[in-house]
């Protein structure tokens, strides 16, 4: 490298202690001058106490452990990169291990652009989970359809680094999204509205050990579905257009993308994953839209009862007391 670039590593983290030991074992093979990153581990309110494990790779790693109430992932991130230094901040998650080069990578990529996002590649690393390996194909095919000449419209949020001034300076992620679906959509989106650039590095690479049940896949895609509500409302909204989504031709591209690639498990079962998965994205979306609508429709109905007057109002007595003759009281008025 040309000169030196230090990183700050954010890992926003929630009563996920193994997966976060695992991660953070993997940064102990970090080749990268001692000197020049650090990471801090956000614990987003978990129900157990954090530090046990943290404090076990005090002496192998440049770590710092924060605690915050719980407020989810995006908000955990901002506090993190409110606590970073340096020129670049990395995100990754808890159930994410990053290859040796990965710092080194994206060193390399800022020297080149020192304005760009800069998004690596993650890699599904439990093979024999069928639902972990349907989303990360999912990962992999967004991608493709949103990378033109290595370029991209948004990068995961799970191996993302931003150039710190810039990062702070848009504000970081918006934490009103739900869940942790689409805010690294978002920020990406605002990222390129700024006129700044983002560019792909495949050889920056996360393994993702994200080991799912159906449960947990459906799960996981509703949630991002009620994210994609909030994303293209808001889209929406800034262009004042109607608020619209992918082409069929997106989704007709997804269900045949297993047939297209290499992959471990069986090409229609990977199809009927994708297909299972975009049921979930639409059941979100719709969910959060009905929602939206009812908490509107339910403050409309509370202003108009607080703006309302009764047609009756009940009298209020009005008494007129009068002296007669320094001795006899008349009484006399309305209500009385």
């Amino acid at each position: 490298m040309q000169r030196k670039v230090f990183i700050s590593v954010v890992i926003a983290t929630f009563g996920r202690p193994e997966p976060l030991s695992r991660c953070l074992e993997a940064f102990t093979r970090i080749k990268y001058p001692h000197d020049q990153w650090r990471i801090l581990v956000v614990d987003d309110g978990s129900p157990m106490p954090l530090d046990s494990i943290v404090q076990g790779f005090a002496l192998k790693l440049p770590i710092q452990l924060v605690r915050q109430q719980n407020q989810g992932a995006g908000a955990a991130r901002n506090h993190g990169a409110r606590l970073c230094d340096g020129d670049l901040i990395a995100f990754t998650d808890d159930d994410c291990l990053p290859e040796e080069n990965w710092l080194l990578s994206l060193a390399e990529r800022h020297l080149k652009d020192p304005t760009a996002c800069i998004g690596g590649a993650t890699v599904n690393a439990l093979a024999r989970n069928p639902y972990s390996a349907a989303s990360q194909l999912l990962i992999d095919y967004l991608y493709r359809y949103y990378f033109p000449q290595n370029s991209g419209r948004f990068f995961a949020s799970n191996n993302v680094a931003f150039p710190k001034r810039l990062f702070d300076d848009l504000g970081g992620f918006d934490t009103r999204f739900p869940r942790a679906g689409a805010e690294d959509r978002d920020i990406c989106r605002r990222w390129i509205a700024q006129g700044y650039g983002t560019t792909f590095a495949p050889e920056a690479i996360v393994l993702h050990e994200h080991l799912m049940t159906l449960q947990g896949f459906w799960k996981q895609h509703f949630n991002y579905g009620r994210g994609a509500f909030h994303f293209h409302t808001i889209k929406a909204n800034e262009a004042k257009a109607p608020l619209r989504v992918e082409p069929m031709r997106f989704y007709t591209d997804l269900l045949s993308y297993p047939l297209r690639v290499k992959h471990k498990f069986n090409a229609i079962q990977m199809s009927s994953l994708l297909f299972v998965s975009q049921l979930a994205n639409a059941s979100g979306f719709f969910y959060e839209k009905f929602s939206a609508a009812k908490k509107s429709l339910d403050r409309a109905e509370s202003c108009e009862a607080q703006l309302s007057v009764p047609d009756q109002i009940d009298a209020v007595p009005t008494v007129i007391v009068s002296v007669v003759d320094d001795r006899q009281v008349q009484v006399s008025g309305a209500g009385v």
